[in-house]
């Protein structure tokens, strides 16, 4: 819960297009050149799906809390909490895909962005989860009432899946979906300054450093050899800039 109690998002009554991601990945199996596909999801869509990829997002992120370097919570191993924080909002799920990408809709791209057809199953193609998921983020107002539509987002890369750009991907992406959805512009609260990479990928995107904020998180130091205080940063980006 925030400092403004619950803050509750529009209800969703449909999803947003699938959409298709080139990637610079390239597949060691004769050079296949690979794609990500991105889409929108909630609690509902991922257990109609398959109870294991709620149980698969849940460990991954559950282990990346543990490590006490990125995100502020000390725990999250109950699966309730789990659900309420990270799908208190919409969800986004790349999958990571090669070969011969899906066919885009006959309509103009809108902005660079191709919309297809295909299911989540369908992406995943009888892979396991971990396999298959380059990454996920949710998207969900940072404030309430009069101020929400101003959103946040969390991202998750697995650590399995990093090193391929899928957390640009993820990032590019959200510039597409943070609008569709009807935000105006997001806030990313806490971007702890020792996470180099986070800090790169937003700067390159033309995020504003909105502030900073002294000692923002008690952290595990990245030797293992105790906690240390960590500045966080605050970026924003409108979404109504031409």
């Amino acid at each position: 819960m925030s400092a403004y109690g619950v803050i509750n998002r529009p209800q969703r009554t449909s999803y947003l297009p699938t959409t298709l991601w080139d990637s610079p990945r390239v597949e060691p199996d004769l050079g296949t050149p690979s794609f990500v596909t991105i889409h929108h999801i909630d609690r509902a869509a991922v257990e109609r799906v398959q109870t294991g990829l709620f149980n698969y997002l849940h460990s991954t992120f559950e282990n990346e809390v543990d490590k006490g370097l990125t995100y502020p919570q000390e725990d999250i191993s109950d699966p309730a909490a789990f659900g309420a924080y990270f799908f208190g909002g919409d969800v986004l799920i790349g999958i990571a895909g090669k070969g011969d990408p899906p066919a885009i809709k006959s309509e103009p791209e809108v902005r660079g962005v191709r919309e297809i057809e295909q299911s989540l199953d369908v992406a995943r193609n009888g892979r396991t989860w971990e396999e298959c998921v380059a990454g996920f983020y949710y998207v969900k107002p940072n404030y309430p009432g009069r101020s929400s539509h101003i959103c946040n987002a969390g991202f998750m890369v697995p650590p399995s899946q990093r090193g391929s750009g899928y957390g640009r991907i993820l990032a590019k992406s959200y510039l597409h979906y943070a609008p569709a959805l009807g935000y105006k512009a997001s806030v990313f609260n806490l971007v702890y300054n020792n996470n180099v990479a986070s800090v790169k990928l937003w700067e390159a995107l033309n995020f504003t450093k909105a502030g900073l904020i002294p000692k923002a998180g008690r952290l595990k130091r990245m030797d293992g050899e105790g906690e240390e205080y960590v500045d966080a940063i605050v970026f924003y980006k409108s979404f109504e800039e031409t």
